[in-house]
């Protein structure tokens, strides 16, 4: 019996990732004719279309599927079988690549620490902060993505949880702003003011509407914007009460979030803490160089952010 050509099993993670013929053959350097005859080798090797069109686009089969996670972590495994087996970690000579989903209100606060921190250990590791759209563990799973910053959502069972810090929301507004100069901030006085909210998703209402609401009371939510820094930057030029983790007021000053110009106070309603944590996937969890940089990003943000 023939032994299987185990670089189609290159092709087909890249196909399969892709979803398309176009799409796998920029991922591999090859023409498109090039990786139809390669799409035309795997369909005899496994007895399956796997991709089919439908329209203008090509959707999985349903054996595809299935294959789809299982190809991605076969190679992840034979690549990780064909490294050095190293208990310590080289790190002058160390070149390699590492991307974090992380949203751009860590990057500003922690992201120079991070790279000045990496590079000072490993000048030739390269950091590459992808942003997040929505909490999913397909990019963890798939090799997409080497490590994730968040708030822990809906990643799966498999996924590997380290917490990094723990934050909490406050209020903050203009230094010229009523709620800035002092006196206490009671719910009352709070709500009389409009408010500018963050959220990837559109929601104009959270935790902090809920413990309102059993006072009888609610804000008015004047402006829904897509991030902690576009929050910070609305109340910094306006009137408006921004909602935003305490963690976002120490981004450096005249940096990204700007916050020289912003004032904090507590709010007057009780919500909870929120835990900031790190995840990756298992098959990363023995790899020394990946255990280094763990270990790297919680001992600067627990620098930058003490409990």
């Amino acid at each position: 019996m023939a032994e299987p050509d185990l670089n189609l099993l290159v092709a087909l993670d890249a196909l399969l990732a892709e979803g398309s013929v176009a799409g796998a053959a920029r991922r591999l350097g090859l023409s498109p004719s090039a990786m139809s005859r390669t799409l035309a080798r795997l369909r005899a090797a496994t007895d399956d279309p796997l991709l089919v069109r439908a329209g203008r686009a090509m959707v999985p089969t349903p054996r595809a599927q299935v294959l789809r996670e299982r190809a991605r972590d076969a190679l992840c495994e034979a690549r990780a079988m064909l490294r050095p087996a190293a208990t310590a970690v080289d790190l002058p000579t160390l070149d390699r690549t590492f991307v974090i989903r992380t949203n751009e209100g860590f990057v500003e606060v922690f992201g120079a620490s991070l790279i000045a921190a990496v590079t000072a250990a490993a000048p030739l590791v390269r950091l590459r902060f992808a942003a997040k759209a929505e909490k999913t563990a397909t990019p963890l799973r798939e090799g997409a993505a080497d490590l994730e910053v968040g708030v822990l959502g809906e990643m799966g069972p498999e996924v590997r949880v380290q917490a990094l810090f723990r934050d909490r929301f406050v209020g903050a507004v203009a230094s010229a702003h009523p709620l800035a100069g002092g006196g206490e901030v009671t719910p009352a006085r709070y709500v009389s003011f409009g408010h500018v909210v963050a959220s990837r998703q559109g929601h104009a209402s959270g935790p902090v509407d809920a413990a309102l609401a059993t006072m009888g009371l609610a804000r008015t939510v004047v402006a829904v914007v897509p991030s902690f820094s576009a929050a910070l930057a609305v109340a910094r030029a306006s009137d408006l009460v921004a909602l935003v983790p305490a963690s976002v007021l120490r981004a450096p000053p005249n940096g990204p979030a700007d916050t020289a110009a912003i004032r904090a106070f507590e709010l007057p309603v009780a919500t909870e803490a929120i835990t900031v944590s790190l995840m990756w996937h298992p098959r990363l969890e023995a790899d020394p160089v990946h255990r280094w940089l763990r270990q790297l990003f919680v001992t600067v943000c627990r620098q930058q952010v003490p409990d």
